[in-house]
């Protein structure tokens, strides 16, 4: 086979175990038989569409098996998938789908109206195809499931290799803009073997795609891990704590990735005491560190947690923490995952010692290529074979690594990172406002959440809520900040640049 790629993937597994399931979605079941061939039908479909080797297909919507189709199938042509934030607004997803160079777009029931938004703006778009009939707009949208079955399902075998790219996720933008992560088929590849050694997956593994499969967490964390594996994804279109119980017990669900607030709000249901969790056997939580109560309340019911520190730029995985450590190390990211080499560097490049807080940097297969059509970016980020992570840690003396800081000022809410200088960028374009600084401060629910503390104009009026209003129009809401403060100025350094640990000491404790 000429294809190593995640293209190969449902073909390799087609002849050793076609009669397992491979999908299983609002009540339908399908086979690793039938997944095999809808991933055919849809590379015949995006074939037919013009779509080849190294050109971009992007993918937007809730969890939904046209995901995985589509990635796949793009494996199968040598396309690059772009999975698109579903939650962002039309100007931002306007930027990636652009940026990207996307020449087919799929999107869920859900955004038929961005697609009529953007349809005459992206006119490098060739065609628009609506994965399921939508809500509201997109009735120019190509019907997804009828062209799937005009199209042949004919195997292909393009010769597409490891070091090919197998797509672009992009991340929230430190400098204002989001930047294209290339994750190769081997970043792929590597990262689902590392989490294949680090997690008990069994050949019937049942993994609930709970988190969205846009992010690098909810696609990689267990679900292609399971498909690899010969197990059957169990999605769900949006995250419901009472439906999420119950499609767990229902479907028998061994193991799903989440954020620490899913986990917190799951539990908080009246009926969790009471749930048959008993085919659960892990979870693999990431994206903030897991409260020792919300880790007490599931290892009590007999689940073994499994928390992770990882990137998009990594595929995610870097470190796990097992169960055995997870309250006595209550607060570390664990230790690397197989494959993947982890340390903490000092601002000289040379190695830290036992417990000295530096730079996280991270080496491996799984490791991105590089930024797409950023050079610039991608240099600055890998160099000498390391990803510089930006995140300050230690390393104690048994190796288990702990995230102290930030070198970047990314606030993670409820799962989300939010960087605030896009945020920033956005508050400064608003009538009214003169300077704008955003930090994250704690949250009971979401972990963290982001304070804008702003400078307004001369006789603008001191309306947060108005503010936070006309970001919504700009940015996704989960950008928004809750917290809106006034200032009358911002603490500043010599050179001009705000103080933000001078915000963070002042504005700890709000609200």
């Amino acid at each position: 086979m000429r294809n190593s790629g995640l293209g190969s993937w449902p073909e390799r597994r087609l002849r050793i175990s076609p009669e397992r399931d491979a999908i299983w979605f609002e009540g339908a079941t399908t086979s690793h038989a039938g997944f095999a061939e809808r991933v055919r039908r849809a590379a015949g479909t995006l074939a037919a569409l013009g779509v080849r080797a190294g050109e971009r297909v992007a993918w937007t919507g809730g969890n939904h098996p046209s995901a995985l189709e589509t990635l796949y199938a793009c494996g199968q042509l040598g396309a690059i998938w772009v999975p698109v934030n579903a939650r962002l607004t039309a100007p931002e997803a306007e930027y990636v789908l652009t940026h990207s160079g996307a020449t087919v777009v799929v999107h869920g029931r859900d955004h038929g109206e961005l697609a009529d938004a953007l349809r005459d703006r992206l006119p490098g778009v060739r065609a628009w195809l609506a994965a399921e009939p939508p809500v509201a707009g997109g009735a120019d949208s190509l019907p997804y499931e009828e062209l799937l079955a005009h199209s042949p399902p004919e195997a292909r075998d393009e010769p597409v290799g490891l070091e090919d790219p197998c797509l672009i996720m992009y991340t929230s933008g430190t400098t204002g803009r989001p930047k294209g992560a290339v994750l190769t088929h081997g970043n792929m590849t590597w990262n689902a073997t590392n989490q294949l050694l680090g997690f008990d997956f069994a050949a019937d593994e049942r993994t609930l795609a709970l988190a969205p499969l846009f992010h690098i967490g909810g696609l990689n964390g267990t679900v292609n891990p399971t498909l690899l594996r010969g197990g059957c994804a169990v999605i769900v279109r949006r995250f419901d704590p009472a439906a999420t119980l119950q499609v767990i017990e229902e479907q028998r669900v061994n193991s799903f990735f989440a954020v620490p607030t899913m986990l917190d709000a799951m539990s908080r249901e009246p009926d969790f005491a009471s749930r048959d969790l008993s085919s659960l056997r892990s979870i693999g939580a990431a994206g903030a560190a897991v409260p020792l109560p919300t880790l007490r309340t599931w290892l009590d019911r007999g689940v073994t947690m499994q928390q992770a520190y990882g990137m998009t730029e990594a595929a995610p995985g870097c470190t796990v923490l097992d169960s055995a450590d997870a309250e006595r190390k209550v607060g570390s990211a664990g230790k690397p995952v197989f494959f993947t080499d982890v340390k903490v560097v000092r601002r000289d490049g040379t190695e830290a010692a036992v417990d000295e807080i530096g730079e996280v940097v991270v080496s491996g297969p799984n490791v991105m290529a590089g930024y797409w059509n950023d050079p610039e970016q991608t240099a600055a980020v890998l160099r000498d074979g390391w990803y510089h992570t930006g995140d300050a840690g230690s390393i104690d003396g048994e190796g288990f690594l702990s995230i102290r800081d930030r070198y970047k000022d990314m606030i993670i809410s409820g799962g989300e990172n939010v960087y605030p200088a896009e945020v920033e960028s956005a508050l400064l374009e608003l009538p009214g406002v003169v300077e704008a600084a955003v930090i994250g401060v704690p949250d009971a629910r979401w972990g963290e959440v982001g304070l804008a503390i702003v400078v307004p104009g001369p006789g603008a009026p001191e309306d947060g809520e108005a503010l936070r209003a006309a970001l919504r129009e700009r940015l996704a809401g989960f950008k928004v900040p809750k917290l809106v403060e006034f200032v009358d100025q911002l603490p500043k350094t010599a050179t001009g640049k705000i103080r933000k640990p001078e915000l963070r000491a002042r504005f700890a404790a709000v609200p």
